[in-house]
C-alpha cells in the first residue's frame, strides 16, 4: 500500500489522505488510527468493528442511537446515510477532535445528527428513561475504555435509557477487560454477547447487552459475510472476571462539570 499523505497536523492529531481511496481520510492521534471517513461515501466503514456494530444495530432495528465518543461521527453518519429518518446524538468530550473533523473529515450540521461536547456518562444521565433505542460506547483513554463509562452503575443507567448497549473494547489476549465489561453488561441486561474475529488474540471485542436478543442466526450470517468475518460469542464464553464498580480503584461517577477527557479513538480491528 502506498504511504498515506498528510493533509493537516495539529499537535498529536494528524489527518492523512488514503492513496488507495481518493476520498478517504484517516485521523490519527498519538500514532494510533483514530477515525476514517470516505468524503464521497458516508456509508463506507473502513474499520471492521464499526461494520460489526452496524450489523448489531440493524438486527435490533435501532433508529434512535446515542454515541458515546464521536471523533468524525463516522458510524452516526453512515447510519443516517442509509436511514435519513433515524436520530443520532454524539457525546464527545474532546472539542479539538471535533474541530479537526469539521475542517477535514466532512463533519457538517445535518438533520438527525446532534453533536455535543460532553462526557458520555453525564450525557446519558441527563436523558429520560426509554429515550433511545441503543447506546454505542466507543471512547478510549489510551487503548482502554474509560472505566467510569462501563461500571455496573454506569451500565445500569444505560439500561434505563436504552434496551441495547454496544461497547467496543480493544483488549489483549485473554480479554480480561472485555470480560469485566461483559460482566457489567450482564448486571444490566438479560442478554449479553460479542462479535469477535476468528481467534482469541488481541484486538477488537464488540460487546453488546440487550433486553431482547437480536436474531442470532441473521446476525451470525451477516457477520460471517463481512470482508473481515466475525463470529458471535455467547455470554458463557465471556465470564470469569468480576464487573467494575464505582469507587473501586478510584473509579468515580463524573459530575456535569467534570473536566475528564475521554479521547475517542477507533483502533483498527485485527485482520
Amino acid at each position: 500500500m502506498a504511504r498515506h499523505l498528510i493533509v493537516d497536523r495539529d499537535g498529536d492529531l494528524v489527518v492523512q489522505r488514503d492513496p488507495d481511496r481518493p476520498a478517504g481520510r484517516l485521523l490519527r492521534q498519538d500514532d494510533v488510527d483514530a477515525s476514517y471517513v470516505d468524503l464521497g461515501d458516508p456509508r463506507h466503514l473502513e474499520f471492521d468493528y464499526l461494520r460489526w456494530a452496524r450489523l448489531v444495530l440493524r438486527a435490533s432495528a435501532a433508529r434512535r442511537v446515542v454515541h458515546v465518543g464521536g471523533a468524525a461521527c463516522t458510524l452516526a453518519r453512515a447510519l443516517l446515510a442509509e436511514d435519513p429518518d433515524s436520530r443520532h446524538e454524539v457525546l464527545e468530550v474532546d472539542e479539538r477532535v471535533l474541530t479537526v473533523a469539521r475542517e477535514h473529515l466532512g463533519l457538517r450540521r445535518q438533520p438527525g445528527l446532534r453533536v455535543r461536547v460532553r462526557d458520555g456518562r453525564v450525557g446519558i444521565a441527563a436523558r429520560a428513561a426509554a429515550s433511545a433505542d441503543a447506546i454505542m460506547i466507543d471512547a478510549f483513554l489510551g487503548a482502554r475504555v474509560p472505566r467510569h463509562l462501563v461500571t455496573v452503575e454506569a451500565l445500569a443507567d444505560c439500561a434505563r435509557v436504552a434496551p441495547l448497549t454496544v461497547v467496543n473494547v480493544v483488549d489483549t489476549a485473554g480479554w480480561r477487560e472485555a470480560r469485566a465489561i461483559a460482566a457489567g453488561l450482564g448486571t444490566a441486561y438479560p442478554q449479553v454477547a460479542a462479535l469477535v474475529s476468528g481467534s482469541r488474540r488481541a484486538g477488537n471485542v464488540l460487546l453488546f447487552g440487550a433486553r431482547a436478543a437480536p436474531d442470532a442466526r441473521r446476525l451470525e450470517s451477516a457477520a460471517a459475510a463481512d470482508r473481515h468475518p466475525a463470529r458471535l460469542l455467547p455470554s458463557g464464553d465471556l465470564g470469569g472476571v468480576p464487573p467494575w464498580r464505582d469507587d473501586a480503584d478510584g473509579t468515580r461517577r463524573p459530575t456535569a462539570s467534570s473536566n475528564a477527557r475521554a479521547i475517542t479513538r477507533y483502533p483498527r480491528a485485527s485482520g
